[in-house]
């Protein structure tokens, strides 16, 4: 094993407006304009390659502007960068316009290229090679359904980990077909209802929905209020402080998925697991950006102070 983690998903260019006063709709109004490279298993390999971790993404990317910021985002990160070039096309896009209070105008998502990774490609030998060395596969719902299948059955027969981020209540439903061979999925309340069919009455009941779809492992985010973890034995469930000041959510979950992974990776538990993970995200919570450019193993360290415990339930 060369690699700890290959990140296989979205790495595309984010794109967020806020109005800055009252929103006139059919007119021209005044507000700020920001844009970043981002995609849920991009966020998520950044943070782990500032927690030290050795991480190579593969995504799909664009010959443009927006594909060369993601290049050069990745390379600050630490990251090993094998894209799949589509030189005559445009790198994914995800454009926000928001309200001054943060509530979602309208979004444009240009995520066609992604459909292009189909199933196949994944039996060139750069993918083949990146499988065989990698120790842990981390993936996201960006990607077609059959690529996903395929990925994660191939990292399966290799004797690899291989966890999941939902993306989206959409997007996550691509991702049934990987059950049988995933270890993990990161999700929210939305995403978690979209595989189940139903709502659970409490935060707790999503583990035996969740297992009685298939899913083997999974953690259920609910913004500020109480997130569960389980594996096909345990359950553990913790309540975070606070974030007193919320710089921006965006990429929260995503870092949530990094720090469970990189404690689960170190062997802990579910309990420490969770805990990393809720560090990890109110440290991105607190940043302005999808991810915390000062994120470091020694910062997630000193942020776990903060974090209350968490406990398995019987």
């Amino acid at each position: 094993m060369t690699v700890e983690i290959l990140a296989i998903g979205g790495a595309h260019l984010d794109r967020r407006a806020r109005i800055s006063g009252e929103t006139k709709p059919g007119a021209s109004n005044p507000g700020t304009w920001f844009e970043e490279p981002g995609g849920g298993v991009f966020n998520a390999a950044r943070n782990l390659a500032r927690l030290g971790r050795s991480v190579r993404l593969i995504a799909p990317r664009g010959g443009d502007a927006a594909g060369q910021a993601v290049s050069e985002a990745a390379e600050r990160a630490g990251i090993e960068d094998w894209p799949v070039m589509f030189l005559d096309r445009a790198t994914p896009s995800y454009t926000a316009i928001l309200e001054n209070d943060g509530n979602l105008v309208i979004a444009l998502a240009d995520m066609a290229l992604y459909d292009a990774f189909v199933a196949r490609r994944l039996r060139a030998r750069s993918m083949r090679d990146s499988l065989a060395e990698a120790g842990h596969v981390l993936c996201d719902a960006n990607l077609p359904s059959e690529t996903l299948a395929s990925l994660t059955a191939s990292a399966a027969r290799r004797g690899c980990g291989v966890s999941a981020i939902a993306i989206s209540p959409a997007k996550v439903l691509r991702l049934r077909g990987t059950f049988a061979h995933l270890g993990h999925l990161f999700m929210n309340g939305a995403e978690a209802e979209a595989i189940t069919g139903t709502r659970a009455e409490r935060p707790e009941d999503w583990p035996d929905l969740l297992r009685a779809c298939g899913l083997r492992g999974g953690s259920v985010t609910s913004g500020g209020g109480r997130t569960i973890s389980f594996d096909s034995e345990r359950i553990a469930v913790i309540e975070p402080t606070p974030v007193e000041q919320i710089g921006d959510v965006t990429g929260a979950g995503d870092a949530f998925a990094s720090g469970f992974l990189h404690s689960r990776l170190a062997g802990g538990d579910l309990c420490a697991a969770l805990r990393r993970g809720t560090a990890c995200a109110a440290i991105t919570l607190a940043s302005p950006h999808a991810t915390d450019e000062n994120l470091s193993a020694a910062k997630l360290d000193t942020q776990m102070s903060l974090v209350p415990p968490a406990r398995f339930l019987p």
